[in-house]
């Protein structure tokens, strides 16, 4: 595969297993696409679907994928803790091997298109492919959810960039980009104090002030009883893992609340997990080639 374009879509759905089956198989129909990963979550109400290949095939992927979460997915029965305007609430483009940023805004310009042409979801572009300045940042998208964005389409300021201002009766709306790989990281915490972990992402997000390029939220986990601090860490070079990390036990502890542990969602990148373990450990001029399998290969 000398073409290596990654996409990431997150449907708003996270307890029917066998909707989030149909919707995924979509993905595993597709000659020349690579089903990597696929991670639900029950109180956040999403699953997040990682594949990758050449674009053609990858596209034709996430339309495919698109179609079948608007038939399967009514947002006017959904619920869930993390923010969603759609059935298909997300879905970037992300440029791995031998693949431009521009060929991935291509990509999300005409899919976000034939989103809306064939299946009439209004479909928003955000990141790199953003057509507006403010929608570069997608929690601006996304402001007031599914709900208040049915209400407020038809105002200028929210009106789709392909279709008509008008929200899709059962399947909302979806925004379709381009970026850099992140990393989808949680923390969990032992306390069932929402507040806590509001204020701990204010401390960290980088609108509240905190770290450049980390996007942060409070969420209550029902079925642990526990509470999450939930992120999407942009840049992992500029801003790693341990250091977010090691901020939220510290922001924890003045509360008397410890951290009971922590969740990736979906792939990582390899060098992000070499640096928190040569943070950790404190390891002296370590480099990747020392990794066993990374010699091997």
């Amino acid at each position: 595969m000398a073409q290596v374009v990654q996409c990431v879509p997150n449907i708003s759905e996270g307890r029917r297993p066998e909707v989030v089956e149909a919707v995924v198989n979509e993905v595993r129909q597709i000659p020349g696409v690579a089903l990597l990963d696929y991670s639900s979550d029950t109180d956040h109400n999403r699953t997040v679907i990682t594949f990758i290949g050449e674009m053609k095939p990858v596209k034709e992927a996430a339309f495919r994928l698109t179609k079948k979460a608007v038939e399967l997915i009514n947002m006017e029965q959904h619920t869930g803790g993390h923010p969603r305007i759609g059935a298909v609430d997300v879905i970037p483009f992300i440029p791995i091997k031998e693949v431009e940023m521009e060929d991935c805004v291509n990509a999300a310009k005409e899919v976000a298109e034939r989103i809306n042409t064939e299946l009439q979801v209004p479909t928003y572009l955000y990141g790199e492919a953003a057509q507006h300045p403010e929608r570069h940042n997608l929690s601006n998208i996304r402001k007031g959810q599914y709900e208040a964005l049915k209400m407020e389409i038809g105002n200028e300021e929210r009106h789709p960039d392909f279709g008509q201002p008008v929200i899709h009766p059962s399947a909302g709306a979806t925004v379709v980009g381009a970026r850099m790989p992140l990393i989808a990281f949680n923390v969990n915490l032992a306390t069932d104090q929402k507040w806590i972990a509001d204020k701990i992402a204010r401390a960290v997000r980088e609108s509240s002030g905190g770290y450049k390029n980390v996007k942060g939220m409070g969420l209550l986990l029902e079925e642990r009883n526990q509470v999450q601090v939930s992120m999407n860490l942009e840049n992992y070079i500029k801003t790693p893992i341990y250091r977010v990390f090691e901020t939220i036990k510290r922001e924890a502890a003045r509360y008397g609340v410890s951290v009971v542990g922590s969740e990736v969602i979906g792939l990582v990148p390899q060098q992000a997990l070499i640096d928190v373990a040569e943070w950790y450990l404190q390891v002296e001029e370590f480099n990747s080639e020392q990794v066993l399998e990374n010699r091997l290969k």
